[in-house]
């Protein structure tokens, strides 16, 4: 007899319905109630929704994504919390929104990715990661955000939320395209103040990120926004993420900008290390916190010849992991300039 397939990680019971769907890319219920009230719905591919208006408005257009890795769950708690109370006024949207579920097979087997990282495949050179699971979704992805913004007007915005793998100095944190225009800029930099985000990093190349891709091919004010800390779901703190939750609420209805919780400090990218073969070695242990500081002139990491080094000044260490694939980020140093 056959030996039956291995189920994925069940959703835990005790979730809200809205949290259950929103985990399982489930828009059944969120689209019924939006078409009800005169809105246009579409699925485009599996795990993401569009809901606009029957004329797209002369208002700004959002995509909010969750899940892109597996395992970081708060994000999607949260982000269902807020549609779910939108869709009970459905009026209230006063945003074209697109919303995406990441990678909808890993938030099921409880995994941060099923062949790869997903957040690396925004790019138009994949390498031996092509045939990767995650290369397809990238391109689902990518194919619905360019249909999504080919009708939008000038505001744009794209907050890819997240929670990091380790802890941080800033327990809340984001990465922003330095090429985003300056007025949009501005506008990001303020929501991401009301949603009380400790450290902005302003970096300047992409590592194939789908906030990047956003920003560079549909200039939309995009940002990777770390929540915390990786959980599971069910399991989350969702306090933590309430100031988030409130500016995310209010973004979406239109409220007009409340003053920022917090002033973030601001950062700009130094160097970023990369892994260049399997002779590389990281000087500290990737457990090492986000924005952990470094004298000048310490060695960072070894590969082969290669040694990067602090450059004239203190830089910060942001997203430490030697485990990463052959020719990726291993880490990001930056400065802070404000």
């Amino acid at each position: 007899m056959a030996t039956p397939a291995t189920p994925a990680t069940p959703v835990p019971p005790a979730l809200s319905a809205a949290v259950r769907q929103l985990a399982a890319a489930d828009f059944s219920a969120l689209a019924r109630r939006f078409e009800q009230a005169g809105f246009v719905v579409a699925l485009p591919a599996a795990g993401i929704v569009t809901i606009t208006s029957a004329a797209r408005r002369a208002c700004a257009s959002v995509l909010v994504s969750v899940g892109v890795h597996g395992d970081e769950t708060g994000p999607i708690e949260v982000l269902a919390q807020v549609l779910d109370a939108l869709s009970q006024q459905p009026c209230a949207l006063a945003v074209e929104l697109m919303v995406c579920v990441g990678n909808i097979d890993a938030i099921a087997a409880g995994k941060r990715f099923i062949d790869a990282d997903l957040n690396r495949m925004f790019r138009v050179q994949r390498g031996a990661l092509a045939a990767a699971a995650e290369a397809a979704r990238a391109d689902a992805m990518i194919a619905a955000t360019a249909a999504f913004f080919a009708g939008a007007g000038p505001q744009r915005w794209h907050l890819d939320l997240h929670t990091a793998i380790r802890p941080s100095v800033y327990p809340t944190f984001a990465v922003v395209p330095d090429l985003v225009a300056a007025q949009p800029k501005a506008a990001l930099v303020g929501w991401l103040g009301q949603a009380a985000i400790g450290a902005i990093i302003m970096n300047p190349q992409s590592a194939g990120t789908y906030s990047y891709y956003s920003a560079e091919h549909h200039g939309a004010a995009a940002s990777t926004v770390e929540l915390g800390r990786v959980g599971t779901l069910g399991q989350n703190d969702l306090s933590l993420f309430a100031d988030v939750e409130r500016a995310l609420d209010g973004l979406l209805r239109g409220t007009a900008p409340a003053p920022g919780r917090v002033q973030p400090h601001v950062f700009q990218v130094a160097q970023e290390i990369i892994k260049l073969s399997d002779d590389f070695s990281m000087a500290f242990g990737s457990d090492t916190h986000n924005f952990t500081a470094l004298p000048a002139g310490a060695v960072l990491a070894t590969d082969g010849a290669t040694v990067y080094r602090v450059g004239a000044a203190e830089e910060l260490v942001v997203f430490p992991n030697p485990a990463v694939r052959v020719g990726l980020r291993a880490a990001l140093m930056v400065v802070r300039i404000a």
